[in-house]
């Protein structure tokens, strides 16, 4: 048996971020070689990694840059576990892929893990990683985001966790200390689209059929209900398109009039919260 010292397995550890028993075990297969264990802790995780394949990951975090040419990018990077998901090596591979998703302006996750990574793909990076962290990791969401400027806004849940909900504003003008603001409420309110006028007309319809239904089951008189029933459409719309939506830090204005004033133009936006 190879003699194995304390110093070797901490260092392999911090290393790869390999528990205890496995780094020493690798380390006493490979003779006290630690290149050789290296490999053979790689190829012991990567035999995980299938098994690990139809696990659920809830866990994880968003992470978002900007690319210099009109364009930021924003991810959201899962795992199985929070112990994982704020530990070091997940939090450095998160960024890793970031850098090779941006430089590859991917605008779908597809893409994104084809795209060059280091020695290969986004995707053989992360399932290396994988095989190291003992876990399921995944690219889950992409996002390109397109706009003269950007405010990025980064929001943590736990002060113990990294980011969990991630908004990238994409917007034209010169203030910025709003743009923020903008995206800060984004974060919190959740919107899905810009304007009322990007929600898909399918879902306009079938929000429109349910509000008639309910309104008729209330009773309401016939003349009254178009009337009554674009009410509550646009209800709906001040709670799916940013732009009708009241700002969360003056509900008695619109986010639409707050840009307005601020003489901003947004032009897209991207909020991915993990898990969700």
């Amino acid at each position: 048996m190879a003699n194995v010292s304390i110093a070797d397995i901490k260092a392999l550890r911090e290393q790869l971020g390999t528990g205890m028993t496995d780094t020493k075990n690798a380390l006493v297969e490979a003779d006290g070689d630690i290149e050789k264990a290296t490999e053979i802790l790689r190829l012991k995780g990567a035999k995980g990694n299938a098994k690990r394949a139809d696990r659920s990951t809830s866990e994880g975090l968003v992470a978002a840059a900007e690319n210099g040419d009109g364009t930021a990018t924003l991810i959201e990077l899962a795992c199985e576990t929070d112990f994982v998901a704020k530990g070091e090596k997940f939090v450095g591979l998160a960024d890793r892929v970031l850098a090779a998703v941006a430089a590859a302006r991917a605008e779908t996750v597809e893409a994104a893990l084809a795209a060059p990574a280091e020695t290969g793909t986004v995707a053989e990076l992360i399932d290396g990683e994988a095989a190291i962290l003992g876990e399921k990791v995944e690219l889950r969401r992409v996002r390109l985001v397109k706009g003269e400027h950007f405010s990025i806004y980064l929001h943590k849940t736990s002060k113990d966790l990294p980011p969990q909900v991630g908004v990238v504003l994409g917007y034209a003008g010169d203030d910025a200390e709003t743009a923020r603001s903008i995206a800060q409420h984004i974060s919190f309110a959740a919107p899905e689209y810009l304007t009322r006028e990007d929600v898909p007309a399918e879902a306009v319809e079938k929000e429109r059929a349910l509000v008639e239904q309910i309104t008729r089951e209330e009773g309401k008189p016939e003349a009254a209900l178009p009337k009554i029933v674009e009410g509550r459409l646009g209800a709906f719309f001040k709670q799916v398109a940013l732009l009708e939506q009241d700002y969360a830090k003056d509900n008695k204005l619109s986010v639409g009039k707050v840009v307005q004033d601020a003489g901003l133009t947004v032009s897209d936006f991207a909020r991915f919260k993990v898990g969700a």
